[in-house]
């Protein structure tokens, strides 16, 4: 019997001396490891497991803060434009008050009765705004801030008087659960009138 031709066919891949017949990459195995060094690599593995879980929960906590925040928020200001028409209504209520006579023992009862009833609407709604995080700051007699006033006129400081200080409050600072809703209309006392006569 004649020898097997081992030349491949045609279109047949040459075998790859570097693998054997079993298919296996026949390459040295590696050196194995002793204990102490697979402990230290074990630990170093647990090490990075920790730092990426604490990570992690930083991140998760992050949110869940970031979200209650923003859910406060969306709870607490949703209403800002409703409020700010609401406290409108509120100065009306005052101007119309104070467009009425000055209290006088000789004033018709009618007119007695009037006011006292419009002072008594005013009150109910301004505990009605306090109740929903309305308030209303009187600021007459305080240091001008611009990030709550807005400066409407200035005059001549009274003796006594440090320039800046705000002389008259056309309407008040309203806030909701503390942030500015609307800034005070304000006069605001200037340089005192001998001062500015020298200038």
């Amino acid at each position: 019997m004649s020898d097997q031709n081992t030349t491949p066919h045609a279109g047949e891949p040459a075998a790859d001396p570097g693998i054997s017949a079993a298919g296996f990459d026949a390459a040295a195995p590696e050196t194995p490891q002793t204990p102490e060094e697979r402990i230290a690599a074990l630990e170093a593995e647990a090490q990075e497991m920790r730092d990426r879980w604490l990570r992690a929960e930083a991140e998760m906590q992050n949110l869940r803060t970031r979200t209650a925040r923003e859910i406060a928020d969306a709870r607490n200001y949703a209403i800002q434009k409703f409020a700010r028409d609401v406290v409108e209504a509120a100065e009306n209520l005052r101007r119309g008050l104070d467009a009425l006579p000055a209290a006088a023992e000789d004033e018709p009862e009618l007119l007695a009765k009037l006011r006292d009833g419009f002072e008594g609407v005013e009150r109910s709604f301004l505990s009605l705004l306090e109740r929903n995080g309305i308030a209303r700051k009187d600021v007459a007699g305080e240091p001008f801030d611009p990030e709550h006033h807005q400066a409407m006129a200035e005059q001549p400081a009274p003796e006594g008087v440090p320039p800046g200080t705000v002389l008259q409050a056309w309407t008040p600072a309203w806030t909701l659960h503390g942030r500015l809703l609307k800034p005070a209309m304000v006069v605001v006392a200037g340089a005192p009138a001998a001062s500015a006569a020298g200038q």
